[in-house]
């Protein structure tokens, strides 16, 4: 299936920038921006009891063939739709024969989950494997590579590290060109956010553009190990391809 525009989707995990990535190519002439479109369908089939949930449920379609049809293969104001997907937002067993469509390049966003699952705890208090989108990003890139794909994988620490190089290497990749605007962006919050913004996006919303990246210290707390030794292969998986 193919559409007159160009769609790129980002399959992320929490905590990997993805957000800001949004906001920055939001920036360009030439995107539009969809922000987590499989939100409320993930909220309804887990049952979990994220912040503004109500608010997702009326926001959005709950079912994947209305987001498909409604959202990632509909006609765009721009030539390009950038979309941000969160890769735990899917269960593993849908139809992603989606992620085929001719107009669509497929890309991660990945992030150590040393670094990761620390600051994903410190919020939801309580994490199980679905919570963390590792698997569900391996499953995609697996699929993708046993059809002869080679999709872009971005990791967000090297992202942050030097975006003035990076960000450009990215748009490369995904064959769009870069514009400097990317680089930075107004205060405060986009069109493009979803409804759930004020209970996600309260860091986002106060920068101006990127910056330096912060490291985590400390340990990883040690209700953390499971999840830790089933997030790291897939990470180093993905982490091989990775600009």
């Amino acid at each position: 299936m193919t559409s007159t525009n160009k769609r790129i989707a980002i399959w992320a995990c929490p905590r990997t920038v993805s957000t800001a990535l949004l906001r920055s190519f939001c920036q360009h002439s030439q995107v539009v921006g969809v922000d987590e479109p499989f939100y409320a369908y993930y909220l309804k089939r887990s049952g979990k009891l994220h912040p503004m949930r109500d608010e997702v449920m009326s926001s959005q379609a709950q079912s994947i063939d209305e987001v498909v049809n409604g959202v990632l293969r509909a006609e765009c104001a721009k030539p390009v739709q950038y979309v941000k997907h969160m890769a735990h937002h899917l269960f593993g067993d849908e139809d992603l024969s989606f992620l085929d469509d001719d107009d669509t390049t497929n890309a991660f966003l990945i992030r150590h989950p040393r670094e990761m699952l620390p600051s994903l705890f410190s919020d939801l208090e309580q994490l199980e494997r679905i919570d963390i989108g590792y698997g569900q990003q391996l499953q995609l890139f697996e699929r993708l590579l046993a059809q002869g794909k080679r999709p872009v994988v971005v990791e967000s620490t090297k992202l942050l590290a030097n975006p003035q190089e990076m960000l450009p290497r990215l748009c490369t990749a995904l064959n769009i060109e870069f514009e400097e605007q990317m680089m930075r962006w107004p205060v405060g919050s986009h069109s493009s956010y979803g409804i759930w913004a004020p209970a996600w996006y309260g860091k986002v919303m106060k920068t101006s553009g990127w910056s330096a990246h912060v490291p985590k210290v400390g340990g990883l707390p040690p209700e953390l190990d499971e999840l830790f030794e089933f997030a790291l292969p897939a990470y180093e998986r993905l982490l091989e391809y990775s600009l």
